[in-house]
C-alpha cells in the first residue's frame, strides 16, 4: 500500500511538472501576442501589407516611387489616389518591420483623418510639407530648420507629385554627382569622345553665372527645373563670390562642379554652340551628328535671336547630348512650359501655376551658416517687434536719375495704395497707448532713400497715429560684380525683403522677384522713368510671384510669329512691368 501511495506521488508531481512547463511555454507564446494586440489597439492606424501591395501596382501610383533610401534607413512612401493637391491629404506613419528585417523602416498612407495622432504639424511645417527632406546635418546649415522662426507659413503646399519627382532627382544626383564612380566615368567619356551621338549613364546640365545675384538666382531655379524634367544631374560652376552665400541642396551630395572638372575652364571656340545646332539642322547639315557638349546661350539680348529652345525638335536634339553647358541671366521657365511634354508635367507638378519659383526657391536656396547669423540677428533685433513689416526695395538702372524724383514718386505710390500713413503736417493726431508699429526695410545701393524717408517719420506724426521705424542694413552705392561680400548683403538683403508682410519693388528687378517669389508676395511695382517718360501709373499690384521673363520667344515652332500669347498658353500673361515679358500665373484672365 505504501509503494502504491509513492508510485502515485511520483506520477502527480510528474503531471504537475509536464503542466508547468506547459504554462511557461504557453505564457511566453501569448505574451508577445498580447503586446502587440495591445499596440494594435492604441495604434488605430494600422496598415494593411495587402492592401499597401494593391496599391503599390496601381496605375495612379506608377510615377510616384514606393521605395527609397535615406541614409541607413529604409522607407517605404505611397501617395494614395487624390485629386493631387498635398493639401488635402494627410499622412499618417507607423513603424513596421520590412521583409528584408529593417526595424527603422517607416510605413505612410494617407488619409482624411484631421485628427491624426502621427503627423507633427512642426515637422511637417519644418520640411515645407515634404518640399525638403529630413537627414542633414543640422549644425551645418542651421537655417534649413530654423527659418520657420522667422518665415510664415506658406498657404501653398508642394503636390505630392513635385514631391516624388524631388526625391527621384536627389537619387539621380547621389547616383550622378561629384566624386562619384559614374561621374567620372561619364566625363572621362564625353571628354575622350571624338565619335558624336555619345551613350552616357548619366547626364547634366552645367550652369555658368551671369550679371547679378538677382539674375544668377532666378536663371538657376529655371536650370533646376529643366534638369529635373530631362533627367539631368546640374552643377553649378560658382566662383569664390558665391560659394559662401548658399547650403548644399542635396543630401549627401554637392551640387557644386569640382574645379578639376575639365569643363570648369571650358572654352566657346572649342564648344560646339546650340544655336549653331539648330542652324545645321534646319539646312539638314547634321551628317556629323550630335556633340558629347554643348554650349546654350540663354541671356538676355536685345536682338533676341529666336533660338526655339521650346520647341519639341530642339529638345529631342538636346536630349541625344550629354552634356549642356547653360548660360543664362533670365527666368526661362515660361519657355518650358511652351513646350508640350514639358507642359503636361509641369501641370502634375505645379497645380498652382504661379507657385513655381516659389517652391523651387525655397527648395534650392537656404542661406549658410554665416548669412543665416546676420540675417537672423537683424531680423530680432529691428523687425520682429513691429506689429508689420513693410519691403521697400528701390533700384535705379540709371546713376544719373535725380534721386530726389524717385523719392517722390515712391512717397506717392506708398501712400496712395495706404501702404504707409500719410505724415501729419498739422499735427491734429492725438496720440493713441497702443500704438500699431510699422517696421520699414529700406533695400537700396543709395542710403539717401532711407534716410530720408527715416527724418520724415521721425519729425512728424503720421494721421493714423502709427509709428513708423525705417531700418536700411546695406548701402554699397554701386552694383559689384564677382564681389562675394557685396553678395553676402545682397543675399542678407533679398532674404530679409522676402520676410515682410507688404512689398513695393522697382519693375524690372530680379532683385525683387527673388524677395517676391521667397516670400510668396504680390508686391506693388514701382514703375520706372523711362527717356524722361513716367509710366501712367505710379505703381500697381502685380498679380503673381513669379519672376517675369524679359526675352520669350517671338515665334511659334512654325515660324508664325507669337501673337495672343494667353490664349495659345493659358497660363501666361504678359508682365505688368514689360510689356513683352511674360510670366506664370493662375490662369490668363486674373
Amino acid at each position: 500500500m505504501e509503494i502504491v501511495l509513492q508510485a502515485a506521488s511520483v506520477e502527480k508531481i510528474g503531471i504537475s511538472s509536464k503542466r508547468l512547463k506547459f504554462g511557461v511555454v504557453l505564457f511566453l507564446i501569448l505574451l508577445p501576442v498580447a503586446v502587440i494586440v495591445y499596440s494594435l489597439y492604441r495604434n488605430s492606424g494600422f496598415v494593411n501589407i495587402e492592401e499597401l501591395s494593391e496599391a503599390e501596382d496601381s496605375p495612379q501610383n506608377s510615377a510616384i516611387p514606393l521605395e527609397r533610401r535615406v541614409h541607413n534607413n529604409y522607407t517605404v512612401s505611397l501617395v494614395l489616389p487624390g485629386n493631387g493637391t498635398a493639401a488635402e491629404e494627410r499622412v499618417t506613419t507607423k513603424n513596421i518591420t520590412t521583409a528584408s528585417g529593417s526595424k527603422n523602416a517607416s510605413l505612410s498612407t494617407s488619409t482624411n483623418d484631421s485628427t491624426s495622432n502621427f503627423v507633427n504639424p512642426d515637422d511637417n511645417d519644418k520640411l515645407l510639407g515634404g518640399l525638403l527632406t529630413s537627414g542633414f546635418d543640422e549644425a551645418s546649415c542651421k537655417s534649413r530648420t530654423q527659418f520657420h522662426l522667422l518665415r510664415k507659413a506658406s498657404p501653398h503646399k508642394p503636390s505630392p507629385y513635385l514631391v516624388s519627382k524631388l526625391r527621384n532627382y536627389e537619387d539621380l544626383h547621389r547616383r550622378c554627382g561629384p566624386n562619384t564612380k559614374a561621374y567620372h566615368k561619364t566625363m572621362m567619356k564625353i571628354v575622350r569622345s571624338k565619335n558624336h551621338d555619345t551613350a552616357t549613364m548619366c547626364k547634366y546640365v552645367i550652369w555658368t553665372a551671369a550679371h547679378g545675384l538677382g539674375n544668377q538666382m532666378i536663371s538657376m531655379t529655371a536650370t533646376f527645373l529643366y534638369a529635373m524634367l530631362t533627367d539631368r544631374v546640374m552643377l553649378v560652376k560658382f566662383e569664390k563670390d558665391k560659394l559662401n552665400l548658399f547650403c548644399e541642396p542635396f543630401l549627401n551630395s554637392s551640387w557644386i562642379l569640382p574645379k578639376n572638372s575639365p569643363y570648369w575652364s571650358w572654352n566657346k571656340q572649342n564648344t560646339e554652340i546650340y544655336q549653331t545646332m539648330i542652324e545645321n539642322d534646319k539646312a539638314s547639315n547634321s551628317k556629323e551628328g550630335l556633340p558629347s557638349a554643348l554650349f546654350i546661350n540663354l541671356r538676355f539680348s536685345r536682338q533676341n535671336p529666336e533660338r526655339f529652345f521650346h520647341c519639341d525638335h530642339s529638345q529631342d536634339l538636346l536630349r541625344k547630348v550629354p552634356l549642356l553647358i547653360l548660360q543664362s541671366d533670365q527666368y526661362f521657365v515660361p519657355s518650358i512650359l511652351m513646350n508640350r511634354i514639358f507642359n503636361l508635367e509641369m501641370i502634375k507638378m505645379f497645380p498652382e501655376r504661379d507657385t513655381v519659383f516659389h517652391h523651387l526657391a525655397r527648395y534650392l536656396f537656404h542661406p549658410s551658416n554665416e548669412a543665416w547669423e546676420q540675417i537672423s540677428s537683424y531680423y530680432n533685433t529691428h523687425l520682429a517687434k513691429a506689429d508689420e513689416q513693410i519691403g521697400l526695395q528701390i533700384r535705379l538702372f540709371n546713376p544719373s536719375t535725380p534721386k530726389q524724383a524717385i523719392m517722390h514718386l515712391v512717397l506717392r505710390c506708398i501712400t496712395k495704395h495706404n501702404i504707409l500713413p500719410e505724415l501729419d503736417d498739422l499735427q491734429t493726431s492725438t496720440s493713441r497707448k497702443n500704438q500699431t508699429i510699422k517696421a520699414v526695410l529700406v533695400v537700396s545701393l543709395y542710403r539717401e532713400f532711407g534716410d530720408n524717408l527715416r527724418s520724415m517719420y521721425l519729425n512728424k506724426p503720421t494721421v493714423s497715429g502709427e509709428v513708423i521705424e525705417v531700418y536700411q542694413p546695406s548701402n554699397e552705392g554701386r552694383q559689384k560684380y564677382n564681389d562675394d561680400k557685396h553678395n553676402m548683403k545682397a543675399w542678407i538683403d533679398m532674404y530679409l525683403l522676402s520676410l515682410s508682410n507688404m512689398l513695393a519693388t522697382t519693375s524690372l528687378s530680379t532683385f525683387g522677384y527673388v524677395a517676391q517669389g521667397l516670400g510668396n508676395l504680390k508686391p506693388w511695382l514701382l514703375y520706372r522713368q523711362l527717356d524722361n517718360k513716367t509710366h501712367s501709373e505710379i505703381c500697381e499690384r502685380d498679380f503673381s510671384s513669379e519672376p517675369c521673363y524679359h526675352t520669350p520667344p517671338r515665334h511659334y515652332c512654325n515660324g508664325d510669329s507669337m501673337t495672343g500669347i494667353s490664349s495659345s498658353f493659358p497660363y501666361l500673361r504678359r508682365c505688368r512691368d514689360l510689356y513683352f515679358g511674360v510670366k506664370l500665373a493662375v490662369n490668363s484672365s486674373v
